[in-house]
């Protein structure tokens, strides 16, 4: 199994930068997407629905802004979007489908760096998310969850390290969040279990500014992480960089795995 996931910044923007045909040439099992900054009406049948998938799709009410989506090869048993959370489900953060005992979730988690009003709205968002963490783990599914969590957890995860410890995406209080999700809770960092020591060649986001993806200056804030026995069955983590849809660049795992 396949699963690829990537923050499109603008599905329609994406899609005119060849993001369908590289779609076509991947073979995935499921493509997680986040931030597609449309609404239903804005999407054309090939964005809802691209040759050989079918399209699940959580808007945010706000237009261009956030929303997620999954493509999935086969339909699946169930369809869950929002986390029943009335100010988080308005922003169009999240969505799982429901494959037999297997979960795939797309979520998009806020990020703070506008301002130290939506730094406090992120840090709301990961108190109650990760309760729902809580929740999926005790679940008895497997589940694969993907998305664009707005957190580099370690030094080895970006570049300028050092001059980010007061920047939010690298702030202790984030880090330590997701230091519980992986040792309390028992979630698994797919990439990082496949690749523990890999730096560089992690990174998933580029800031616009300057010479950041000239120079490699990144962040690995998109992740795939999952629960232990399936985590245990990934094979293979890649990250595309020939070409380049947004600002972020899919990560696609391979797991051991039939959906």
């Amino acid at each position: 199994m396949r699963v690829v996931t990537l923050n499109l910044n603008g599905i329609r923007s994406a899609f005119a930068k060849g993001f369908p045909s590289w779609l076509a040439r991947q073979r995935a099992d499921v493509v997680c997407l986040q931030e597609i900054k449309a609404q239903a009406a804005d999407m054309t049948a090939k964005m809802l629905n691209p040759s050989g998938y079918y399209g699940y799709f959580h808007y945010a009410e706000k237009k261009g802004y956030s929303g997620v989506g999954i493509y999935a090869r086969r339909q699946p048993d169930q369809v869950i979007e929002g986390l029943g959370i009335k100010d988080i489900d308005a922003e169009g953060r999240y969505i799982e489908l429901a494959f037999g005992n297997l979960s795939v979730v797309s979520v998009y988690l806020p990020s703070g760096s506008s301002g130290e009003h939506r730094q406090a709205a992120k840090f709301r968002f990961l108190k109650r998310f990760f309760a729902h963490l809580a929740k999926l783990a005790r679940s008895g599914r497997e589940v694969v969850l993907c998305g664009d969590w707005n957190i580099a957890h370690r030094e080895i995860d970006l570049k300028n390290w050092k001059s980010n410890q007061k920047n939010s995406g690298f702030l202790p209080e984030e880090r330590a969040w997701i230091t519980r999700v992986f040792d309390e809770l028992r979630w698994v960092d797919v990439y990082r279990r496949l690749y523990p020591e890999a730096a560089g060649e992690g990174y998933t986001w580029w800031s616009n500014r300057g010479q950041a993806w000239a120079k490699n200056v990144g962040w690995r804030i998109d992740y795939q992480i999952s629960t232990r026995k399936i985590g245990a069955k990934a094979v293979k983590a890649s990250i595309y960089k020939t070409r380049r849809f947004s600002d972020h660049a899919p990560l696609s795992v391979d797991y051991d795995w039939n959906l």
